[in-house]
C-alpha cells in the first residue's frame, strides 16, 4: 500500500514541475495559484536564527506571499535551541510518527530516521526546485545525506536530507611575492621542484634588490590543530602535493586513515627536509606565533605562504605592507603539484545545516508544494526577504544591490535592530554566503600609500578557487591523548631539527613506537567514528 501511495505522489510530483516551471518567475518567483486551488497545509520546524527572538509575528508579511504566490498556508514552529533537546524531540516525534513535513534535523538522529523509513528521499527535489539546488547543494552536501538501503531486494542509494552549506571554507591560499618574481625575471611555479627553485633564488638572489641578505624563500610557524597535526596548516600546500594533508584522510573507505601511516608521508618529510637544507625557510619557523609570522610578511622576511583571506587583504592587515613596501604585490597562486599530479592547499570541512521531509508529507503528495516553497525561498524574493525583512522599511540596497541599514526612514525598523530579528528567524534556510551576504565583511577598498585596488571578496573566491581536500567531518574525529599527541608533534619536527636523522629505517621506528604508544588504537576508533557518521561511505 505504501508503495502504490508513493508511486501516485511520485506521478504527481513529475505532472507538477509544468505547473511549478509556469508559476516562477524572475529567479523562482512565484505567482498567484488559481482561486479553485485548494491550499496545500505545510508545517515545518525551523532552526532559529537567533534563538533568543521570538518566531515571525502573526501578521508578517512572508506568510501572506506564500499564501497568495504559493498557495500555501505555512505553519512555523521553532526547534529548542540546544541540539539535544532538538534531538529529543525529533525522536519523539518519529517515534509517535508524528513528524512534520519539513524540519531540520541532526547528522546524529537522521540515520535513525532513515532506518526507521520515516524519511522520504529528496532525490526529485532537487530537480523541481533547479535555482535553490545549484546555490545550496554541490555534490558535497547530496552526498553527505545520502544512504544504501534496500527497495524490493535491491540495494540503492538516495538522498535524505537536504544538506545547505554552513561556516565559510577554503578561506585561505598559497600566496607570492609577484614584484621579487618579476625582479628575478621568475614565473609563478607550478610543480614541487620549481616551487623549491623560486625559494632558492628568493633567498639567494637578493630579491627586493635592498643589497642585503635578508630575505627567504618561505615562511610559516606550527600552526597545529586536531585537523592538522605535524607541521600544521601552515604547510598544508606541501603535504598535499603528496596527497597527505591534514591528519585525517577521509576520502573513502579504502584509504580511510591516519596519514602519517601513509608512505606518501615519508615522501612529503624528505621535500620539507630539502627546504629545510637548502636554508630556504625563515630559520624563526619554529619559535614564530600567529602574530610573528604575520609582523614578519609584512616586514619582507619570506616571499611565500600560506595566508587567510581576511588576514591579508582587509585593510588594516594590508596597510603595514603597503606602507613598507608600495611597489610590492602578493599573487594567489595554486598550490605546488606533487610528483604524481597531486595538489592541494589543505583539507577543509563544511558544515551542514540539514533539513529532511517526512514520509508522511510525501504519502500525502506534498513534495511538489515542499518543493516550491524552498525554490521561492531562494529566489530574489523569498532571499532578501527571509534573509534581511522588507525592502525599504527593514533596509534599502546600496548601490552594488548590497542590503544596508544607512537612509532608511524609521531607523529602529532597521534588520540590524533586536527589534526586527524575528522578522529573519528562517535566514539560515536561504544564507549560502552569496557575494550579497559577504560583500559588507570583505569590501574593496584603495590603499592608503601604493594606492592599490583591493576587492576583499575576489581575494577570498580566488582562495575557494584553487584545488582543495575535502575532509568532511575531520574536526569532530576523536584525539590523540596527551602523551600520544607530544610524541607525534615532538617526534616529527625532530626529523628537520637534527635530533632525528631522517631515513626510512629510522621512519619507521617512529611509526612503529607511534602505534605501539596508541596510534593504531587512535587510527581504528577514528575510522569507527568516520563510518558511523557517515564521513566515509
Amino acid at each position: 500500500m505504501r508503495n502504490m501511495i508513493k508511486n501516485l505522489a511520485l506521478a504527481a510530483t513529475i505532472l507538477s514541475i509544468a505547473s511549478l516551471d509556469s508559476c516562477q518567475k524572475n529567479d523562482g518567483a512565484a505567482s498567484a495559484p488559481k482561486a479553485s486551488d485548494k491550499p496545500v497545509d505545510i508545517e515545518l520546524w525551523y532552526g532559529a536564527a537567533v534563538t533568543e527572538a521570538g518566531p515571525p509575528p502573526s501578521n508578517w508579511v512572508g506568510y501572506d506571499i506564500i499564501k497568495q504566490k504559493l498557495n500555501i498556508n505555512l505553519n512555523m514552529s521553532a526547534l529548542p535551541s540546544s541540539e539535544n533537546d532538538q534531538d529529543q524531540k525529533i525522536n519523539a516525534a518519529g517515534a509517535a510518527n508524528a513528524l512534520p513535513d519539513i524540519f531540520m534535523v541532526s547528522n546524529k538522529v537522521l540515520p535513525r530516521l532513515v532506518e526507521n523509513q520515516l524519511l522520504a528521499n529528496v532525490d526529485e527535489i532537487y530537480d523541481l526546485m533547479p535555482n535553490r539546488t545549484s546555490k545550496l547543494y554541490d555534490a558535497d552536501a547530496k552526498a553527505f545525506t545520502s544512504f544504501t538501503v534496500t527497495e524490493k531486494g535491491k540495494t540503492v542509494t538516495h538522498s535524505y536530507g537536504l544538506a545547505q552549506p554552513g561556516s565559510i571554507v577554503r578561506n585561505e591560499g598559497v600566496l607570492i611575492r609577484k614584484d621579487w618574481l618579476d625582479n628575478l625575471g621568475l614565473s609563478i611555479p607550478k610543480t614541487t621542484d620549481e616551487f623549491l627553485k623560486v625559494m632558492h633564488e628568493f633567498t639567494y638572489s637578493d630579491p627586493d634588490k635592498n643589497g642585503k641578505d635578508d630575505t627567504y624563500g618561505i615562511g610559516g610557524y606550527l600552526e597545529v590543530s586536531a585537523t592538522n597535526e605535524g607541521l600544521g596548516r601552515r604547510f598544508d600546500p606541501i603535504f598535499g602535493a603528496f596527497g597527505v594533508a591534514g591528519t585525517w584522510n577521509l576520502a573513502s573507505a579504502e584509504t580511510a586513515g591516519l596519514n602519517i601511516n601513509k608512505p606518501e608521508y615519508y615522501d612529503a618529510m624528505e621535500f620539507f627536509k630539502k627546504i629545510v637544507d637548502d636554508k630556504v625557510i625563515d630559520p624563526n619557523w619554529l619559535a614564530y606565533k600567529k602574530d610573528d609570522f604575520r609582523a614578519a610578511w609584512k616586514q619582507g622576511r619570506f616571499g611565500i605562504m600560506r595566508e587567510q583571506n581576511a588576514a591579508y587583504s582587509s585593510k588594516s592587515n594590508y596597510a603595514p605592507f603597503d606602507k613598507n613596501f608600495p611597489e610590492g604585490s602578493w599573487v594567489i597562486v595554486n598550490p605546488p603539484v606533487g610528483p604524481n599530479g597531486k595538489s592541494s592547499v589543505g583539507t577543509y570541512s563544511q558544515s551542514y545545516r540539514i533539513y529532511a521531509v517526512s514520509q508522511r508529507a510525501a504519502d500525502a503528495g506534498k513534495i511538489p508544494a515542499i518543493a516550491k516553497l524552498l525554490e521561492w525561498m531562494s529566489s530574489d524574493e523569498g532571499y532578501f526577504l527571509l534573509g534581511w525583512g522588507e525592502e525599504g522599511k527593514n533596509y534599502v540596497k546600496n548601490a552594488q544591490g548590497v542590503p544596508t541599514a544607512e537612509g532608511l526612514a524609521d531607523p529602529s525598523q532597521a534588520y540590524t535592530n533586536s527589534a526586527a530579528q524575528p522578522l529573519t528567524q528562517l535566514r539560515n534556510m536561504v544564507y549560502y554566503n552569496s557575494d550579497i551576504e559577504l560583500a559588507s565583511r570583505y569590501p574593496t577598498y584603495v590603499t592608503e600609500v601604493s594606492k592599490k585596488t583591493i576587492n576583499g571578496l575576489e581575494v577570498l573566491r580566488t582562495m575557494q578557487s584553487k584545488p582543495w581536500t575535502a575532509c568532511i567531518g575531520q574536526d569532530k574525529m576523536p584525539q590523540p591523548g596527551a602523551d600520544l599527541d607530544r610524541f607525534y608533534q615532538q617526534g616529527v619536527v625532530e626529523f628537520f631539527t637534527g635530533k632525528r636523522e631522517l631515513t626510512k629505517e629510522n621512519w619507521a621506528s617512529f611509526l612503529d613506537e607511534f602505534n605501539k604508544l596508541g596510534g593504531a588504537e587512535w587510527e581504528k576508533k577514528g575510522i569507527e567514528t568516520a563510518r558511523e557518521n557517515r564521513y566515509i561511505k
